[in-house]
């Protein structure tokens, strides 16, 4: 049945992102729905966020609790520039960027990584296109106003993927990898951004980045490149999809044809369904400390909006655009 067919035993805000991504109902339909979302504590207290978008520093990108992924999340779910608080975030990032078009973070990077050790605005290739993604999906002109950032992170692409970089501005940081190594992260999310954009949707960046995720995956116990494992943790369920595991690489590569045929995808599809209950439902095995209090926070139930996560990648596998 999954998450639809359980939908009365969620909350509104699932409620409604169900209805709207998962059911395609339309707009007309759903402003009572939206509106009961809109009323939930946490929901409110992530527009807060998002509408004081730098207040916090970057300080690691495996944070649910990011400003960006904050913004993800709600843009996600059904909620855009019309929510005043979204569109806030929306203009505080269109207002840092730099002479490349690239958009870019408030971090804050310790000497003894190389950097400052002060917050300071300069961009990563582990948060940028996070913010291009968020802009996408705000309905952001890309022609206008992202393309040439776009272009930017492109050009940074090699034979095997992204690689860690960085902006001038934080100094000689890089991840703790071979100079040499892709980033699987960084390339995990360029890969989402080139989802969104149909002039590179099927491009040969897109299928570097893809390969280099499904080689990962074929060769997930002798390569782990940036300390990035595909073991035993990488297998677990989790959500939200803000990091390097199965639901967010699944998910990535779930939105291409031409990953959606290879065994190697088919694989990581096996290893989730697998997990599915009697109900269709699935339970985290894995959760972010700092998501307590929402469906995907504890380990001891079935999660609506993981459910609601693994739902999308199946639907593009029947043809859907989830």
């Amino acid at each position: 049945m999954g998450c639809a067919g359980h939908m009365a035993d969620w909350e509104p805000w699932l409620q409604y992102a169900i209805r709207r991504n998962i059911l395609r109902q339309p707009k007309e339909a759903l402003a009572e729905a939206r509106g009961l979302a809109l009323q939930d504590e946490k929901i409110g207290a992530y527009l807060d966020d998002v509408a004081d978008f730098y207040r916090v520093p970057v300080k690691t990108h495996k944070a649910p609790g990011m400003s960006a992924n904050k913004l993800l999340f709600l843009l996600d779910i059904g909620f855009g520039t019309e929510e005043p608080r979204v569109r806030a975030a929306v203009d505080a990032i269109l207002s840092h960027r730099d002479e490349n078009g690239v958009f870019q973070s408030c971090v804050n990077i310790p000497k003894h990584f190389g950097g400052s050790g002060e917050n300071t605005f300069g961009w990563c290739l582990c948060d940028a296109p996070n913010l291009f993604r968020a802009l996408i999906l705000a309905g952001v002109a890309y022609e206008a106003q992202l393309e040439k950032g776009v272009s930017t992170l492109l050009s940074l692409v090699q034979e095997n993927g992204f690689p860690c970089a960085a902006s001038p501005e934080f100094g000689t940081f890089r991840g703790p990898g071979k100079k040499g190594d892709r980033c699987p992260y960084a390339t995990l999310i360029m890969l989402q951004l080139l989802a969104l954009i149909p002039g590179h949707h099927d491009g040969e960046t897109a299928q570097t980045c893809a390969e280099t995720l499904l080689s990962l995956w074929e060769h997930s116990y002798e390569e782990h490149p940036f300390l990035f494992y595909m073991g035993k943790d990488f297998r677990k369920l989790k959500a939200p999809p803000v990091w390097y595991d199965i639901v967010s690489v699944t998910d990535a590569l779930s939105r291409f044809a031409f990953a959606r045929e290879d065994e190697r995808f088919l694989q990581m599809v096996s290893v989730i369904e697998e997990k599915r209950d009697e109900n269709g439902l699935f339970t985290p095995e894995s959760v972010y400390l700092k998501c307590k209090g929402w469906d995907f926070g504890q380990k001891k139930a079935p999660s609506g909006y993981l459910t609601y996560c693994c739902e999308k990648i199946f639907q593009r596998l029947e043809g859907g655009t989830a």
